[in-house]
Order: structure tokens, then C-alpha cells, then sequence
């Protein structure tokens, strides 16, 4: 397959998603060898790393009386409330250790602002832009292939960003692992065929 004018959007491949982190997603390192495989492929390949302060408001542990995966209404809307997770500098924030992308060109990091959430690469929950999308079009891509961790919350946000923003996007199911928090997964399937977004397999 030519890939020239595509990129490769590696989501959040970190320790606190995967087996024994403070977020795992269920099969979380699932993903990594067949990320590793595709990554190979690509010429342009970005990676996206959670990067939340100790003090990050979508944390259970800053919200008294409040646990895990309860939502709350934030001021730019319904906020899940996550174990404290990826803090900035600690190993759960680290790559997954048998990630193997030495020509990722970006690593673009999100959730870094104590007050706002981000699971998209290209805008905040607030919708405030990261710039991911002006980065892709100075290099001339047009297409943006999804995979990592999670497929509800980060990779779908992703996924439907970049179809907002005009590329085409297409979602490799087999190189991602969801949460599936109350029926999450299905609506996310469903927002991102609803947006013209082609869910696919890499193998």
C-alpha cells in the first residue's frame, strides 16, 4: 500500500494502560506488536502521550465523595472521573516498554493543563487546538490511520477530529484495545461511522 500523504497516529501506548498500570485497558498490550509492525510502514508516524499534573482534575482523587468512572459536569461538559493516572514523570507514563517506533518524527503531549482534559490529538476538551492538524497539513498528509489505547475515549476522539478537520481517517481495530465503560465502545463505533470514519483491520 502507498502511504505517502498519510501518518500514522499512535495513541497513548503508555504503562498506565497496559497490564498492572493505574488504567489498564483489558488487553491493553495487545496493541503494541502489531503497532510495531505497521509503524514500519509509515514514513510519518506521531505519537501521542498522556501527560496529566498529580493535581489533574479528571482525577477522582481531586473531587471529594467521588469515585472512578463517575461523570461530572465540568464547564465544557460531562467529565469521567479516572484513577489518578500518567503523571507527569512517573513510569506509568512512560511508553509501553516494547514500543519500537525510532522514526516517530512527534510525540505530542496532552492533558498537561490541571483543569482540562484532553483524549483527542488535535483539541482539547475544551476545544482549544494542540496544532496537530496544521503540523499534518504542512507536511502534505491527507490521510491520518488510527491505533492505540483507548479505542472509546482517545483514539475515537482523535479519529473524529481529524474527519472534522477534513482528512480522511481510518480506525485499525486490531491495533487498538478499549475501556468499554458502559457501553462506550458501541457509541464510539457508531460517532465515528457517523462521521465517514472507515473502521478497518491492519492484518
Amino acid at each position: 500500500m502507498d502511504h505517502a500523504g498519510r501518518v500514522l497516529l499512535v495513541t497513548d501506548v503508555q504503562r498506565d494502560f497496559c497490564k498492572g498500570g493505574a488504567l489498564a485497558v483489558p488487553d491493553g498490550d495487545g496493541v503494541v506488536g502489531p503497532i510495531n509492525r505497521l509503524a514500519r510502514n509509515y514514513d510519518l508516524v506521531v505519537l501521542t502521550q498522556d501527560w496529566h499534573p498529580p493535581q489533574h482534575q479528571s482525577f477522582a482523587s481531586q473531587h471529594p465523595g467521588r469515585v472512578p468512572f463517575e461523570e461530572v459536569d465540568f464547564r465544557y461538559g460531562l467529565q469521567t472521573l479516572w484513577p489518578d493516572h500518567c503523571v507527569q514523570g512517573t513510569p506509568g507514563a512512560e511508553f509501553h516498554p516494547d514500543l519500537d517506533i525510532p522514526h516517530a518524527a512527534l510525540i505530542l503531549r496532552k492533558g498537561f493543563r490541571a483543569a482540562i482534559d484532553s483524549y483527542s490529538a488535535f483539541a482539547e476538551a475544551d476545544g482549544t487546538v494542540t496544532g496537530l492538524g496544521a503540523y499534518l497539513r504542512d507536511r502534505e498528509v491527507r490521510f491520518v490511520d488510527c491505533v492505540g489505547l483507548a479505542t472509546d475515549f482517545c483514539v475515537a476522539w482523535s479519529a473524529e477530529d481529524a474527519a472534522r478537520q477534513g482528512f480522511r481517517v481510518r480506525v485499525f481495530q486490531d491495533a487498538c484495545r478499549a475501556i468499554d465503560l458502559n457501553g462506550s465502545l458501541a457509541a464510539a463505533w457508531a460517532r465515528l461511522s457517523a462521521r465517514g470514519v472507515t473502521l478497518t483491520k491492519a492484518g
